[in-house]
C-alpha cells in the first residue's frame, strides 16, 4: 500500500476521497484519486446496493498491488452497509449477529489492506436517538475496538451527538483505541456546532477529517460556500491544534463532474495550509496502536 507515516511538523494535511462519493469503484477509484493528485482514499467495504463487497475473492489483492502502483494510502474502512442493518440491534437478534459478522469482515479486510482506521457509522437504522440507542451502541463499539486491538487497528464512529453524549459515548467504550470520526456537514444538518466538538472532544477525534457542504440532501455545493459551517470547523482544527493527518472531501462527485472536484480538491489544500503544525510542537495523541 501507499506509505502512511506520521505526519512531521511542519507539514500541512494531505487531501483524500473517500469512495462512496466517487462515479469509479475498485481500483478504477485508486486511478481516479492518482489523477486528481490526492494521496490517500477511505474504501466502504460495500453491499447490497453500494459497492461490492471489499472482500470477494482476489479484491484485496487487486486494491495492494494497485495501491503501491499509484502511492495512493488506503486510509480507512468503511461499514455503510451497517446504516442498512442497525448497528444498535437487539442482544442475540438476528441483526445483531449480522452486524457481528459484518464488523469482523471488515476488521480483517483493512488488516489485509494494512488500512489502520476502520470506522462505523451510526446514521438512519443506526442513528443514536436515545439513551438505550446509545448504551447498546457503547456495547457493541466496545466489543469491535477490542477485535479491532486484536489486529493493531483503530476503532472509530461517526455520529451527530452534540458534546455531552458524545463523550458519554466514549465513556462508555472505554478503549484506548476508539475515535470519533469528525464530519461538519453531519453535523451542522443536525443543529451541533463542528467547533464544539473540536474544542470539547479533540483528544478522541481521529486524524482522518470529512468535509463535506451544500444545502441539505445535496452536497454538491462548492466547500465553502454552502450552509455546512465549514470555515468555522477549519477555525477550531486550527484553534486546537489538531494532529489531523488527512481531510477528506465527502461531497457527491458520483455525477463525474471533474472541474468540481478538482476546485474542491484546491479549496482543501489552502485550508490544509492552516493546519499547519509548528515546527518544534508536540503532539499529545498519536493515531497509532502500540
Amino acid at each position: 500500500m501507499g506509505d502512511l507515516t506520521e505526519a512531521e511538523p511542519g507539514t500541512a494535511p494531505s487531501i483524500g476521497l473517500v469512495s462512496w462519493r466517487s462515479p469509479a469503484v475498485g481500483t478504477a477509484f485508486l486511478d481516479l484519486a492518482s489523477r486528481t493528485g490526492v494521496a490517500g482514499v477511505q474504501l466502504d467495504f460495500g453491499g447490497p446496493g453500494r459497492a461490492p463487497w471489499l472482500d470477494q475473492p482476489r479484491h484485496l489483492e487487486l486494491l495492494r498491488r494497485r495501491s503501491v502502483e499509484t502511492g495512493i494510502a488506503l486510509l480507512a474502512v468503511a461499514g455503510n452497509a451497517l446504516n442498512d442493518i442497525g448497528l444498535a440491534a437487539p442482544v442475540r437478534s438476528a441483526a445483531a449477529a449480522e452486524v457481528e459478522r459484518l464488523v469482523v469482515r471488515m476488521l480483517d479486510a483493512a488488516a489485509a489492506l494494512g488500512c489502520p482506521l476502520v470506522f462505523l457509522p451510526s446514521f438512519r437504522r443506526s442513528a443514536i436517538e436515545d439513551s438505550e440507542a446509545l448504551h447498546r451502541t457503547a456495547q457493541v463499539l466496545s466489543w469491535a475496538a477490542a477485535e479491532a486491538s486484536a489486529r493493531r487497528l483503530l476503532l472509530a464512529n461517526e455520529n451527530t451527538l452534540g458534546p455531552g453524549r458524545a463523550l458519554e459515548l466514549v465513556e462508555r467504550v472505554a478503549a484506548p483505541n476508539f475515535r470519533l470520526v469528525l464530519d461538519n456537514y453531519n453535523l451542522a444538518s443536525a443543529g451541533v456546532d463542528p467547533a464544539g466538538i473540536i474544542a470539547d472532544l479533540a483528544p478522541y477525534l481521529a486524524d482522518q477529517v470529512h468535509l463535506k457542504d451544500g444545502p441539505a440532501g445535496v452536497n454538491t455545493a462548492p466547500l465553502g460556500s454552502g450552509d455546512g459551517h465549514l470555515e468555522s470547523t477549519m477555525d477550531a482544527l486550527a484553534r486546537e491544534r489538531l494532529d489531523v493527518r488527512f481531510l477528506l472531501l465527502e461531497n457527491d462527485y458520483r455525477d463525474g463532474d471533474d472541474a468540481r472536484l478538482s476546485a474542491d480538491i484546491a479549496w482543501a489544500r489552502n485550508q490544509a495550509e492552516r493546519l499547519r503544525q509548528p515546527i518544534g510542537s508536540a503532539d499529545e495523541r498519536r493515531d497509532t496502536v502500540s
